[in-house]
């Protein structure tokens, strides 16, 4: 059973109970990831001496995210346990690179629960959560008739189970059956904000549904129409995978004004934002181009180098003005959230597409929210293993250190998406048989040239030199990368 502590964050914490080490005890309050074996990038690092030889160097992860904790054999050569029960170990004459293409092996953990890796080290797991979070999975019997149990904010049906240790009083939510259909949520909000009775639809009481621009795992995206004005917006529907209480959801805010205020013409704007019934919403610049893995669909998976280059040259100004600027890291870049713009919308300065190369102009969408997102645990746990989610264009650092990823994370998402559009490939192969973070983890970028022998040789050098992610990023910032593609991109 978890421990309750009288007020504050939930928290989960690591203490080494058998093994050395320069630390003893971890404490985690917030979302995160944590490598942990022998590897100089592994945190917590265990001594890569003869005492800890039966540890891996990758051993094993933990994916946090107070008060839940999952942690996951990386096809480690002596096992993992948890409670004297072994959850993963590669078999005997595999080798590690052969460890680490083994299916799912992985545990949910709770208060107290000891976690062996090898022979020689231990820690004992900690999960703490304030009163007010704390679980209550059956009522007392004086308080059964009184106390109804948590429902969905939609349909009503009882989700404690789903609620699992967050507790009756973690917060509003929308269970899973119901995120399923977002459309509907988003079609009853919408109806409920135009009743004018709710000020916290306020945001969305002036706007009509036309349809659907896309989804993916954390919601969907409508188009709408504002009634007085007739302005098209992009109306975005986020549901949380947990319950969202009072602390995730300012923290998500604070973190949503700060994108509120960017502006650039290559990046996407964002007008309003609110929070009702267990998802949040927001009216956002919509992008008549649609997004560019759209447009990669509608063209048969690539684009002619000149609009590619151009494409990732307007992304890449938008970065360095957001990094530098506003101080602000996106960590999602896809094409997914690269939108196309006509070069006549409003606020642009500049280009009418007349040289040919690209009929739009570029601007990146969803700035910080995916981040945001997560980093207040409002994106519940990862979901690793092979059916895992699509973690293509995340650099090997944002595997290795989910919390603090540098600015270069951005420049190398936007170098694989440039790579994507003149290849049709990914950076790396993803095979359905094997794990893909060991794929970030321990497999190289593919050259450019290896896909497509037809990219000119100096542009895939300077290519190649972003995707460069063992140590540290080619590039560090977005300028750096510009101006070597730009320079390469007119010498060709």
């Amino acid at each position: 059973m978890n421990r309750t502590v009288p007020r504050g964050r939930a928290t989960v914490s690591l203490s080494l109970v058998d093994g050395r080490g320069e630390r003893t005890e971890f404490v985690f309050d917030e979302r995160s990831t944590c490598l942990i074996g022998r590897g100089e990038d592994c945190s917590p690092r265990l001594p890569d001496d003869a005492h800890h030889r039966s540890v891996s160097r990758h051993h094993c992860m933990l994916d946090i995210n107070p008060p839940d904790v999952r942690i996951r054999d990386f096809g480690s050569r002596n096992g993992t346990f948890v409670n004297g029960v072994k959850i993963g170990q590669r078999d005997p004459g595999q080798s590690a690179a052969q460890g680490r293409g083994l299916g799912t092996q992985e545990q949910d953990l709770r208060d107290g629960d000891e976690v062996r890796l090898g022979r020689s080290v231990a820690f004992r797991i900690g999960v703490a959560v304030p009163k007010e979070e704390a679980t209550t999975l059956v009522a007392a019997p004086d308080e059964a008739e009184t106390v109804p149990p948590p429902g969905c904010v939609k349909c009503g049906r009882e989700i404690t189970r789903e609620l699992g240790r967050r507790g009756a009083t973690a917060g509003r939510y929308v269970c899973a059956a119901c995120q399923a259909n977002p459309q509907d949520v988003m079609t009853l909000l919408v109806k409920l904000a135009q009743a004018g009775t709710r000020s916290d639809l306020r945001a969305i009481a002036e706007y009509t549904l036309l349809g659907e621009l896309g989804r993916g795992g954390m919601g969907a995206v409508y188009l709408a129409r504002h009634r007085e004005t007739g302005r098209l917006v992009a109306l975005k529907l986020m549901l949380p995978k947990v319950a969202a209480n009072e602390m995730a959801q300012a923290r998500f805010r604070r973190e949503v004004d700060l994108t509120r205020r960017l502006r650039h013409e290559n990046i996407a704007r964002l007008y309003e934002d609110g929070f009702a019934d267990g998802a949040f919403f927001f009216t956002s610049e919509y992008c008549e181009g649609g997004s560019l893995d759209k447009l990669l669909e509608a063209r048969g998976g690539t684009l002619p180098l000149d609009e590619a280059v151009r494409y990732t040259l307007d992304v890449l100004e938008g970065l360095d003005y957001a990094h530098n600027r506003e101080n602000i890291v996106h960590r999602d870049l896809s094409p997914s959230n690269i939108l196309l713009a006509a070069p006549t919308s409003e606020g642009l300065r500049g280009r009418d597409g007349s040289d040919g190369s690209a009929p739009y102009i570029a601007k990146i969408g969803d700035f910080g929210l995916g981040k945001a997102f997560d980093q207040a645990g409002l994106g519940g746990l990862t979901r690793t293993g092979a059916k895992a989610g699509k973690p293509w264009y995340l650099a090997r650092q944002q595997v290795v250190d989910f919390r603090d990823v540098p600015k270069s994370v951005d420049v190398w998402a936007m170098a694989a998406s440039l790579y994507k559009c003149l290849t049709g490939a990914y950076v790396r192969d993803f095979p359905s048989d094997v794990d893909q973070w060991h794929v970030i983890l321990y497999s190289a970028p593919i050259p450019i040239r290896e896909r497509d022998p037809r990219v000119p040789r100096e542009l895939a050098e300077v290519i190649d030199t972003a995707l460069l992610d063992h140590r540290e990023i080619g590039f560090k910032t977005a300028a750096a990368f510009r101006d070597a593609l730009r320079s390469a991109w007119l010498a060709r």
